[in-house]
């Protein structure tokens, strides 16, 4: 007995030590292991935060931060998803881009979608914008164009909301949307040469000669300068063949004037200047700031193969030539406002492009034409010759604008 006991023993001797062995081997492994895997996890955690810091100092969308350029795509008809809304049926729409209310029976301008290339824009969502909006206020600072793109904007969102909900208030050169139960505004500023000018009321405003204020932002920043989302433009007003533009150096009210000219571009850089100088000095720095590009017009046939007395009266379909562009489209203007962007920039205030150039430059269909009213009496010879009154500047709604508050919505909701 006691000899099968020893045999035993002396079995059992061998199998621990090879089971000590095994977990020898395992836990040294494992900690090779542990060893091996936490400077990967170490290198993730700070590439994380690497990600964190270059999105927090990005001034650019994630769309863009992606590599995705929401401005270079093409025109795609879409009759599903197009029109946004109805131009009969928006309570706020303004007659002289009310194309369908004037006549307009081919509708097909209506019904073109921008295609970035590589990436999609996002399908715009009224709640989604409004939600985003509360207790906020955006404006619209410039011209007649830029009105046409805030009349699209709120025809792009009243429909949301209820009757007894939504207000229009009109005072002098601010007319402001009103949506109650979001406890937001959606405004429009007149203020086409952006400084002080003789040009600055909303209804008398052609001059046979323009004047600006030099050093006068203040007067129009006032009415905006509290707004949580500001969209500038300026470009039409500068563009008028043989015109100066007269710059007084003091007040409307002297009796004495000090005054200087300027070609139409030298104040357009000038007051480009001004602008700039007053934001970076005064603006919220939580206000998003966006400053839309040229929109261009089309007058002239020749270049997309018409006849060269020819404009964009009675066009419906779009330009389909990749890189058209009109050679009344000021490109050294353009360059100004990115210059002065990007040195806005470098000074830490950020500053969005709204790039709607190229895009719009492809719609000659897009235009008024004749579906619009119209200010003044047309003389005989004028309707005789529909061309020879035809607005080819402005844009019908719905349409093209539609676009450019698309690309704005999704730097705003993204």
């Amino acid at each position: 007995m006691a000899k099968k006991s020893n045999n035993a023993a002396a079995l059992l001797v061998p199998f621990l030590f090879s089971l000590i062995l095994v977990l020898v081997i395992a836990i040294s492994l494992s900690y090779d292991k542990v060893n091996r895997i936490l400077p990967i996890s170490t290198l993730e955690h700070q590439e994380q935060e690497a990600m964190m810091r270059s999105s927090t100092v990005s001034d650019e969308s994630s769309t863009e931060s992606e590599g995705c350029d929401l401005f270079s795509g093409r025109w795609v008809f879409d009759d599903e998803r197009r029109p946004l809304y109805s131009g009969l049926q928006c309570e706020y729409m303004h007659d002289e881009v009310a194309c369908e209310k004037y006549g307009r029976r081919n509708l097909k301008h209506q019904q073109w979608r921008w295609q970035p290339n590589g990436c999609d824009i996002p399908r715009f969502d009224a709640g989604k914008f409004l939600t985003r909006l509360i207790g906020k206020r955006i404006v619209y600072v410039g011209d007649s164009l830029n009105r046409n793109q805030w009349v699209s904007m709120v025809c792009m969102v009243e429909s949301f909301i209820s009757s007894e909900s939504k207000s229009m208030i009109y005072n002098g050169s601010l007319m402001s949307f009103r949506a109650k139960d979001f406890n937001a505004s959606i405004d429009f500023y007149w203020s086409p040469l952006l400084l002080e000018s003789n040009c600055d009321d909303p209804v008398n405003h052609r001059k046979t000669n323009r004047i600006m204020r030099a050093n006068s932002i203040e007067t129009h920043a006032r009415q905006w300068a509290d707004a949580d989302i500001l969209v500038f433009n300026s470009y039409l007003w500068w563009k008028q063949p043989g015109m100066k533009m007269k710059v007084l150096h003091g007040s409307f009210e002297d009796e004495i004037k000090k005054v200087e000219e300027l070609e139409m571009v030298e104040g357009f850089e000038l007051a480009l200047k001004e602008w700039s100088g007053w934001l970076e000095l005064n603006q919220n720095p939580n206000a998003k700031l966006f400053f839309v590009s040229l929109s261009p017009t089309h007058v002239w046939g020749d270049e997309w193969g018409a006849a060269s007395n020819q404009n964009c009266y009675n066009e419906t379909e779009p330009i389909h030539r990749e890189g058209y562009a009109s050679r009344g489209s000021d490109h050294k203007m353009l360059h100004m406002v990115e210059n002065t962007i990007m040195k806005m920039r470098r000074k830490g205030l950020s500053v969005q492009l709204l790039n709607i150039t190229q895009l719009s430059e492809y719609r000659k269909d897009g235009h008024p034409s004749v579906y619009r009213r119209y200010w003044v009496n047309l003389t005989q010879e004028q309707l005789a010759n529909p061309t020879s009154y035809s607005d080819c500047t402005h844009w019908c709604l719905p349409g093209v604008p539609d676009a450019w508050n698309e690309l704005l919505y999704s730097y705003i909701v993204l």
